[in-house]
């Protein structure tokens, strides 16, 4: 019934979003190209034409030596090679949606349930793909594990967006190139360096409601023989809702230099201090606040040996700090103050050989992470865990005509768990011209977090007898353009889950963790997306997940719905109104509001234009009709709010 609810409402939804586009193109007309002169003077102009702009759009779906991706085997091939279900988040669709943070990004992602912690500004947000836990999903930031040690899910409103060149997101375990990897992985890439000795870059600033800012700016360009990135920000709110306000500071470098024409080593750093109030509860007595300070530095070496064969090599150290403080209200006396004090020291390396229809990936990487917990206020406590990782692996893209096989394995050892080996083929199938077939089986596993292992403090017993949680994954998928204007994509899954992880009260009264046994998720995604038809676009997913623990009668269900209406004229004017729909299948007792669509506004339009530099202003009306959306009830989700800014490029 909740289900035939939701679809009724997407139906909705959707006809009020085109009969808001439809007025909007009506009373404000556009260029679009309607007639051969209009196309021929977009050409002279150094524009496209109509039929080369479509061909264009097109192109961002199936043209191969555009859309190369390197998470599914750590090495770039084609997308349409890539067995698992992927896809794609550009820093153009960054740009155009405003995102403030990665998780917002996420939040328009087909198949990505993002639950937002304090549903503010900046707000912490817990990650799920496909029905997995926050956990399961591994994100990585120019190959950085950016997961918590204590807890083992991911903290990403510690990560610029403009820093972001595009995230690849496998959905599924991908453990047999990554590890622990259960419910699959989010690989942020960022910019590349400048290439030409005058610089170029952007100065970005917005302006919204509660005070609510976000400063930032880039430059890149070439010094000699050394390409550089270099990016500052800076983002504050008093708080959109109940004074939940958000402060951080960000600094992102980046160089990358030639060695010789074979050879080149490349260097980033990045600090980041996100602080920001969680929430007042006056009838608990009780405030809650919390700050994340994260700083890595990264360097690599990439060499071609020969034509064939090529070698890479990388290391990182990541410094990751999370307080949560939290106090009385009224006396502002401490009640339980946690403070996880993270490292992690990491190398690796791997060989990438081609020849004829093989391109083969063989690696090997350590780590050593050590996390302090300390435990303050009305309790004390403090441990002191470590782990130790290594792993080697192996996988090969074999390109068999219309067919691709891509088989690859993995073997982990950590001295927690102990060991692990991860297999997985893929095959793709280029059944037409823009028709490709997928199917994939692969066995993956997460690690428990050291806090299930070492104790997470005054409320939750250690147990070091954990093992790892594993899962075999099915998936298979097709993608298509069944028109010259119509893509479409579609993917069935099921994970079989051992070993899940299920906190049941202790003998000492606190909760424990246990591998409580098995558990099965299914489901299904479908995509649309249009190509653009006098300038305006049509963009539309479903997610569907069925989970069931094996002692329990009755399964949970997570579904989602994303809609979007895009109109840009590719010089001057771009709008775009974007609908979410979430359904949670809590229970009554969570105080939870969420059975409506959520629907965001994005405008930009260009004001100034000479030489090299480029001005345009933007705004975005979140949460335009005003929908009520949270998973707790004291955590309510800001009304209509809206922000503006200025953004220049030169």
């Amino acid at each position: 019934m909740e289900l035939s609810k939701g679809r009724h409402m997407a139906r909705k939804c959707f006809v009020v979003a085109v009969a808001v586009f439809v007025f909007y193109l009506f009373f404000f007309p556009v260029s679009g190209f309607s007639s051969e002169t209009d196309a021929g003077n977009q050409t002279e102009g150094g524009g496209m034409s109509a039929a080369e702009l479509t061909k264009k759009e097109l192109l961002l779906f199936w043209d191969e030596k555009d859309l190369y991706v390197q998470s599914a085997t750590r090495h770039e091939k084609p997308i349409s090679q890539v067995a698992e279900n992927m896809t794609v988040v550009t820093a153009k669709e960054i740009e155009d949606m405003n995102a403030h943070t990665v998780a917002e990004v996420l939040n328009r992602v087909t198949g990505i349930f993002v639950d937002f912690g304090t549903q503010d500004f900046g707000s912490p947000s817990v990650l799920h793909i496909q029905g997995s836990e926050n956990r399961h999903v591994l994100v990585l930031l120019d190959g950085v594990t950016w997961n918590f040690l204590s807890e083992g899910g991911a903290e990403t409103n510690s990560i610029p967006v403009r820093i972001i060149n595009r995230i690849e997101i496998i959905k599924g375990p991908a453990s047999s190139a990554w590890g622990s990897s259960l419910g699959g992985v989010i690989n942020i890439i960022t910019k590349n360096t400048g290439d030409t000795a005058v610089p170029s870059g952007t100065l970005s600033g917005s302006y919204g409601e509660r005070n609510t800012q976000d400063y930032n700016g880039e430059v890149f360009g070439k010094a000699g023989p050394v390409g550089y990135y270099v990016f500052g920000g800076k983002q504050r709110s008093d708080g959109l809702r109940e004074n939940r306000w958000f402060d951080n500071y960000s600094l992102y470098l980046k160089f990358r230099g030639d060695i010789s024409k074979d050879v080149n080593i490349g260097f980033t750093a990045g600090y980041n201090e996100p602080h920001q109030k969680f929430l007042d509860s006056p009838a608990n007595d009780f405030t809650s606040r919390g700050i994340t300070r994260t700083f890595f530095v990264t360097g690599s070496l990439d060499a071609a040996i020969t034509s064939e064969l090529s070698f890479q090599a990388s290391f990182y150290t990541f410094k990751q700090k999370l307080a949560q403080l939290n106090d009385f209200l009224s006396t502002g006396e401490p009640f339980l103050h946690i403070t996880y004090d993270e490292k992690t020291t990491a190398g690796s390396g791997k060989l990438v050989w081609t020849h004829g229809i093989h391109t083969g990936v063989a690696g090997a990487e350590f780590s050593r992470g050590t996390l302090d917990q300390t435990f303050g206020g009305m309790f004390s406590l403090t441990t002191n865990p470590s782990i130790d990782k290594w792993a080697v692996y192996a996988n090969d893209t074999v390109s068999l005509g219309k067919f691709t096989v891509t088989p690859g394995i993995r073997l982990d050892h950590n001295n927690v768990t102990g060991s692990f080996t991860s297999p997985s083929i893929g095959v793709t199938y280029k059944l037409l011209d823009k028709t490709i077939l997928r199917a994939s089986v692969a066995r993956g596993f997460t690690i428990p977090p050291l806090s299930f292992t070492s104790g997470g403090g005054v409320f939750l017993d250690p147990n070091p007898d954990l093992k790892s949680e594993s899962v075999w994954s099915y998936q298979v998928g097709a993608e298509s353009n069944i028109t010259d204007f119509l893509w479409v994509k579609a993917t069935l899954f099921r994970y079989d889950l051992k070993d899940a992880l299920t906190p049941v009260l202790a003998a000492s009264g606190n909760l424990i963790e246990i591998n409580s046994g098995d558990e099965r998720r299914q489901g299904l995604e479908l995509e649309a997306e249009t190509v653009p038809f006098y300038n305006v676009s049509l963009k539309a997913g479903f997610a569907y997940v069925d989970k069931k623990p094996s002692e329990e009668l009755e399964s949970t269900v997570n579904y989602s719905y994303n809609i979007g209406i895009k109109y840009d004229d590719r010089k001057t004017f771009m709008a775009q109104l974007f609908g979410h729909y979430v359904w949670w299948d809590l229970t009554e007792g969570d105080a939870a509001k969420y059975d409506t669509f959520i629907w965001d506004l994005n405008m930009r339009k260009g004001v100034y234009s000479t030489g090299k530099i480029n001005a345009e202003v933007f705004a975005t009306a979140h949460n335009i009709f005003n929908g009520s959306y949270y998973t707790f009830g004291d955590r309510m989700n800001p009304r209509r709010w809206v922000e503006a800014g200025l953004r220049v490029k030169f």
